[in-house]
């Protein structure tokens, strides 16, 4: 089969670089264009990769016979720019968290359900081995019934988005918001597939530390899943610089027979998940497990590869996307919900 073309939307992003090593370990793919408004970033990309590049996505959409559009747009430019490749039959890949507000989202959704092509956006932690272990010890009871988990992010300072091209990262009109709805959407959309639950309730606070800047540097949230978890988040953009790779990330569960704990290493290579149980059976109760992953080119590694590979095969099976625009949808939601929380200082429901 031939491969499936793939044009990129938007290079005034961290991502577009990443992916497209990503896109090159996968044989269903192959890139052939690349969309931006800046001459500058645009040319600097096209020195790197053998692409025709384009002043505007639209000239490229007239141009460019396209299976996959990979969107990495400012985040309030997105809906318009999907709606326009699903009109014309071309599958999605919307950079997370997908859109600026949860009403152009469900726009996006809604274009791709009419148009009968697919939608996913890359909530790749879902494919870490030590996710999957930790979802496989609740489902087999290794924790008991999970009454509280705890999600830490804090990557990087605010600058990196200025040193690359990605400013409008930081002005809430275009972006959606800070750190919670930038990083944290990870962690929420990994917490609902892990506990196969939904947020009920949010509790959130902002601390604003920049004064250059509308958007927050450090979020916090309490979290209410329907069956009683509550999540605590910490989502920040002043992580020291000194801090290894720049990102301090941790997730860990409490349930009524045990505990996980986990601190990611950024390049997701050489891993140690903490068990602790007291299940019958589990044997010995307190475990270091070891996982290796293939040291990978790309953004987030083999971690993205697994998931192209997924979304090649939905596409070409005419099946379910492997991450939904629903999933996106979701984890969207819960944020604005975190930030009116936050404005309003009262709970708010879902």
């Amino acid at each position: 089969m031939q491969p499936l073309t793939v044009g990129l939307l938007g290079l005034c992003h961290l991502h577009p670089r990443g992916y497209m090593r990503s896109f090159e370990s996968v044989p269903d793919f192959t890139v052939i264009a690349a969309a931006e408004s800046d001459a500058a970033v645009r040319e600097a990309f096209a020195q790197d990769f053998p692409l025709r590049c384009y002043a505007g996505w639209r000239e490229m959409l007239e141009r460019e016979p396209l299976d996959v559009a990979a969107i990495f747009l400012p985040h309030a430019a997105c809906p318009e720019a999907a709606r326009a490749c699903a009109e014309r039959g071309i599958h999605l890949l919307v950079e997370k968290p997908m859109a600026a507000s949860a009403e152009g989202a469900r726009s996006m959704i809604a274009a791709a359900r009419q148009a009968g092509v697919l939608l996913s956006t890359p909530y790749v932690w879902r494919y870490h081995p030590v996710a999957a272990q930790i979802r496989q010890f609740i489902r087999d009871g290794t924790l008991g019934r999970v009454v509280g988990c705890e999600g830490r992010c804090a990557a990087g300072r605010l600058h990196r988005y200025v040193e690359g091209h990605a400013e409008w990262m930081l002005h809430k009109s275009l972006s959606g918001g800070g750190p919670m709805y930038n990083l944290g959407v990870h962690w929420i959309d990994l917490y609902r597939w892990l506990l196969n639950d939904e947020v009920v309730a949010v509790l959130g606070r902002d601390v604003k530390v920049n004064q250059e800047y509308d958007i927050e540097d450090n979020s916090f949230a309490l979290v209410t899943f329907s069956r009683g978890t509550v999540l605590a988040l910490d989502i920040s953009y002043t992580v020291p610089a000194a801090y290894p790779s720049g990102r301090d990330l941790y997730l860990g569960l409490r349930g009524t027979a045990g505990v996980v704990s986990w601190s990611p290493s950024f390049e997701g290579v050489d891993e140690e998940l903490f068990v602790c149980s007291d299940a019958p059976g589990f044997d010995p109760p307190a475990r270091r497990l070891r996982f290796e992953l293939p040291p990978h080119p790309g953004y987030s590694g083999i971690l993205t590869v697994l998931f192209l590979q997924d979304l090649a095969r939905a596409i070409r099976d005419r099946s379910a996307p492997p991450i939904s625009g629903e999933d996106g949808l979701r984890a969207l939601e819960v944020v604005q919900a975190i930030y009116r929380s936050a404005e309003s200082g009262r709970e708010v429901k879902l």
